[in-house]
């Protein structure tokens, strides 16, 4: 059979025309799209977008050792205006608009004036145009103000006429931003870190350490369509950060920043240091560095804290006579000659502070101490373990001074106290002769001043030495999910002798007439310590600056605290001159919060007066007497009235006051709090002026009374009140 092609052809031709223009067709349409209309489709796709948006997390507050906030995340926002209307059909489009434009036509002016008032520095004039050029340009997401705005300013945007519609009415919409604030401003902001601008990253301190757990998890949502709006559907919620509480202690650290800001300002200091512990738990209550700006101001930009490795100078003492102590090299009873106060040692001269004026003579071991006498010092540990000066560095380690404290902040310094890399130590490449006795007397080391506070701590706990806490726990949820306990580093640092010895020594120390540090301590607060100078040396060899320092505890017998201060200035410098000052503030400081007077034996239990009760809000009164303890007898007090009003009749001076609601009530002797509460619940308006209590009222007593009166009260100070 003949193919029929006259037949088929025709239609297979017509078919592949066909197809062949639908698929140019398609090919100009993709054009179009990808060219004319790419702008304005790829907004759509921003807002339309239903799938792989990520949900951010909340990061985790940091909270002081009560669960004050130190650093939280709160919302702020980007204000932006869309003028345009998204409707595809163009002629439900071109009806939208105009409503669009008619509305933002009428309110223009008034939402100029209203953001004005909001935000003082936008000028009306100047945001009207803003508004319509952006108009002008057909814009989507015309930014109306520059800055971001808190959650309550955003509320009150809201509130403005246009405005306060849906965004898809209205065109106002926002891009929200999560931003780090520290309630209490700079307060221990090395400490507690930051965030780098604009960002969720950490950049310093706890912020830094535990940022994986503050920084939760994020999560997935995808944008769903229903009822002609855009609604948020959660795929995957987001799991908030770790609330990270830390042992400082917020009027500590504020008493601390305070004593230590006001002595550099007043010795025009290079920088300064404190640091406050708990004696019985190594819990760090305050840490702050402060150093001087350009300006003169003092700032915390480093946490010198813990990164300032430093030689310690005369504070390092006590840890050299302790290693003696507990070898039973010496005792508090072996005395040196410090001469004239220039002892030659191994061809250098050894010096004490006061060589000029002749020096300290003989003098043992606590006055040694107290007194600060290098050449004491070095004498006695150079003749102990002059033949043999690795076991003395052995018995520093011993007393753990030299271990990592393991503290989560970003720039610890751990500390440095070399030993002698022979056996020989004489053929030792990192020793000298002159090495111990310079060693034994604060030089020649690098120990930061966490860990020497760290030492002073384990002497004032009678040797138990904790490791520095900073974290107290770790919160999710309002649950604690890890508690962070106390940590002991050495249950005994030397025999309990040998650290008995020391605190003798150390209150030789801030002994008045004895020690030099006698201005670390307190008439109040009896405190114990050690003074320290250390000389900075230059590339040159030259000196002008110094570091000096006290570290010490109080109270002296049951110690509770223990603090360092150091202070890096020129010349002249004193360790117990400079720092033992603020030592001083601190201690009494401190101890001041923790005084909780007692009056209740004092109280004279046989003859009590009642207290004076004030005509006002009856249960009130009744509720704080209850809270007193304070019985109200009588029959006024019997049927516990709402209101009291002055009875010159009454046994107690007052009544019941059961005025009716359309009457005007007697308010003498009111409070200004329950005049206003009374007469505005009874529909009144409140004029008031001076101030005490009631003494006269426009409207009299019983005199009928209309909802929306104004009723003129005027208040006097003095016992203008009827009084039980």
């Amino acid at each position: 059979m003949k193919f029929p092609n006259k037949q088929v052809m025709p239609r297979y031709t017509f078919m592949a025309i066909v197809f062949t223009c639908m698929g140019i067709s398609i090919l100009v349409k993709a054009g179009y799209t990808m060219t004319l209309k790419r702008d304005y489709w790829l907004e759509v796709g921003k807002r339309t977008q239903r799938s792989g948006k990520t949900l951010a997390p909340t990061r985790g507050n940091i909270l002081a050792d009560n669960g004050e906030l130190l650093a939280s995340s709160i919302p702020e926002y980007k204000l932006f205006m869309d003028f345009m209307s998204w409707e595809k059909d163009s002629t439900r489009r071109a009806a939208e608009q105009f409503s669009r434009d008619s509305m933002l036509t009428v309110h223009l002016d008034t939402i100029s004036l209203l953001m004005h008032n909001i935000f003082p520095d936008i000028d009306p004039k100047a945001f009207k145009e803003n508004m319509l050029e952006g108009r002008r340009r057909k814009s989507h997401h015309w930014k109306i103000y520059p800055k971001r705005i808190s959650y309550i300013q955003y509320r009150k945007v809201k509130e403005i006429p246009l405005f306060n519609l849906p965004a898809n009415r209205g065109g106002l919409h926002t891009e929200n931003f999560m931003t780090r604030k520290n309630p209490y401003g700079s307060l221990a902001t090395r400490t507690i870190g930051d965030l780098f601008k604009g960002k969720d990253s950490a950049r310093c301190g706890i912020e830094l350490s535990f940022d994986s757990l503050l920084r939760g998890k994020p999560g997935r949502y995808h944008m769903q369509k229903e009822l002609g709006s855009q609604i948020k559907v959660i795929d995957l919620p987001a799991e908030n950060g770790y609330d990270v509480q830390l042992t400082i202690n917020v009027k500590m650290q504020d008493i601390c920043e305070k004593a230590l800001r006001d002595k550099l300002e007043e010795i025009n200091a290079e920088h300064g240091i404190c640091i406050l512990m708990e004696v019985a738990t190594g819990d760090i209550k305050a840490m702050c560095s402060l150093s001087r700006m350009e300006d003169g101001r003092y700032a915390e930009i480093q946490n010198l804290a813990v990164s300032n490795s430093m030689e310690p100078g005369s504070v390092f003492k006590p840890v050299s006579f302790l290693v003696a102590l507990n070898d039973g090299e010496i005792t508090l009873e072996n005395t040196v000659n410090t001469g004239s106060g220039i002892r030659e040692m191994h061809g250098r001269k050894m010096k004490d502070h006061n060589w000029r004026r002749g020096g300290y003579g003989l003098i043992d071991v606590p006055n040694i101490i107290g007194k600060s006498s290098n050449v004491g010092v070095s004498v006695l540990i150079d003749s102990k373990y002059g033949n043999n000066p690795a076991r003395f560095v052995d018995g520093v380690y011993k007393t753990g001074i030299h271990d990592d404290l393991h503290l989560p902040l970003t720039g610890y310094a751990k500390p440095y106290i070399p030993r002698p890399d022979n056996p020989n130590w004489k053929k030792a490449t990192n020793w000298s002769a002159t090495t111990l006795p310079w060693m034994s007397i604060g030089y020649a080391t690098r120990i930061p001043p966490i860990s020497t506070l760290t030492f002073y701590n384990g002497i004032a706990n009678f040797g138990r030495m904790m490791q520095p806490r900073l974290v107290k726990a770790l919160w999710h949820n309002g649950e604690i999910i890890k508690e962070y306990e106390p940590v002991v580093m050495r249950e005994q640092m030397a025999s309990r002798k040998a650290v008995d010895d020391i605190r003798i020594c150390l209150k030789a120390v801030t002994t008045k007439g004895v020690g030099v540090g006698h201005m670390a301590n307190s008439p109040l607060i009896d405190a114990a310590g050690k003074t320290g100078t250390a000389q900075i040396w230059d590339k040159s060899g030259n000196t002008g600056k110094y570091i000096v320092s006290f570290a010490g505890f109080f109270p002296f017998a049951k110690p509770k605290y223990s603090c360092i201060v150091c202070i890096r200035k020129p010349a002249p410098a004193s360790g117990g001159g400079q720092c033992g000052p603020v030592f001083r503030r601190v201690a009494e400081s401190v101890m001041a919060l923790e005084s909780q007077q007692s009056y209740s034996e004092a109280r004279d239990t046989v003859k009590t007066r009642q207290p004076r009760i004030f005509a006002g809000n009856g249960q009130t009164t009744a509720q704080a007497a209850r809270k007193l303890g304070v019985k109200l007898a009588g029959p006024v007090f019997a049927d516990n009235p709402a209101w009291l009003a002055g009875d010159d009749d009454s046994e107690c001076g007052l009544r019941p006051d059961n005025s009716r609601n359309d009457c005007m009530p007697d308010l003498t002797g009111y409070s200004l709090r329950d005049a206003v509460f009374r007469l505005e619940r009874m529909g009144l308006r409140v004029k008031a002026e001076g101030a005490g209590r009631v003494s006269r009222q426009s409207v009299a007593a019983g005199q009928r009374i209309q909802k929306g009166q104004t009723v003129q009260i005027t208040l006097q100070p003095g016992n203008n009140s009827r009084q039980g």
